[in-house]
């Protein structure tokens, strides 16, 4: 670490490592720069976040300390912790995280915590899902490890997010619960919907417009697979085909479940309802900005 401070021939502590990198992450203009530090050095000493607290006068070794300075200078340009450390929590889960996916929001959670209720309030214990566009598999597999009984069919278009979703879905012993597949929207290979059709389909799509994509905040914009965030038009064109062709792989009294923007949620049901294929039960607030996030919608009765 470097310091214009008189002290700087100190050791470096843990407790002093935290505070001087605090500072500078802040005047990076990261976010939440404390929390950053505490991730990036209990990555880089081998240690839980909480277990710093116990050792605050410890001295880190100099590889250690080495490592983290390597951290901290790419946290200051804004590369996203998660994909530093290789993980992110997403439902009390921790999920393999790299650049082919998506960084797992906890807004997202919502979209979980719906499709359980949902199945509850229905005494469905045995659901079968399709979730579309997986990216790190974190909502199938935080689904599947809430109902043990459940499976599911989860598709990606990238090979390299597909590669993440099943190391996750290993990692949390739900493997042989979920097939795993490379398919456009419902382009599904030979076989894969033999089994009939879906008590739930769910979907966080890339709802952000073309237009916005160059108004994201840099960490996102810069590292994030694009293909996870902007369809590439108006960020609506994924509903549309959900509302389109996911009533044909619904089994009857079954539910599409999707995440939507800020202020997108008017829109969504508009584009996702228009056909007359599907109804809009309900739209559903996340506890973490109060937002319009999920929006939930069933086949005419």
């Amino acid at each position: 670490m470097t310091s214009t401070s008189p002290t700087d021939a100190a050791p470096w502590t843990i407790a002093r490592l935290l505070a001087w990198t605090t500072d500078y992450l802040s005047n990076a203009g990261v976010d939440e720069p404390r929390l950053a530090a505490e991730v990036l050095l209990a990555h880089s000493v081998g240690l839980a976040r909480i277990a710093l607290y116990a050792g605050f006068e410890k001295h880190p070794s100099p590889e250690q300390v080495a490592t983290f300075r390597g951290l901290v200078k790419r946290a200051a340009a804004h590369e996203p912790i998660a994909y530093l450390v290789g993980e992110k929590e997403f439902f009390s889960l921790a999920f393999l995280v790299t650049p082919a996916v998506l960084i797992p929001r906890p807004e997202t959670e919502t979209l979980v915590e719906v499709a359980v209720d949902w199945c509850a309030s229905r005494a469905m214990a045995s659901p079968r899902f399709f979730d579309l566009g997986t990216g790190s598999g974190c909502i199938a597999v935080a689904l599947l490890t809430q109902l043990p009984a459940a499976t599911g069919v989860a598709a990606d278009l990238s090979v390299e997010a597909l590669e993440v979703a099943r190391d996750n879905a290993e990692r949390h012993g739900v493997l042989d619960r979920c097939t795993f597949v490379e398919a456009d929207r419902f382009g599904f290979p030979m076989g894969v919907a033999a089994d009939g059709g879906f008590d739930l389909i769910l979907s966080n799509p890339p709802y952000v417009a073309e237009a916005e994509f160059e108004t994201l905040e840099e960490n996102v914009r810069k590292y994030e697979p694009g293909m996870a965030l902007t369809d590439g038009a108006d960020g609506l064109s994924f509903y549309r085909s959900l509302g389109a062709d996911a009533p044909a792989h619904l089994n009857v009294g079954g539910a599409v479940m999707v995440e939507v923007g800020a202020g997108q949620a008017g829109d969504v049901v508009e584009v996702m309802t228009g056909g007359g294929r599907l109804v809009h039960k309900a739209t559903v607030k996340d506890r973490v900005v109060g937002h319009d996030r999920v929006g939930v919608f069933e086949s005419p009765a």
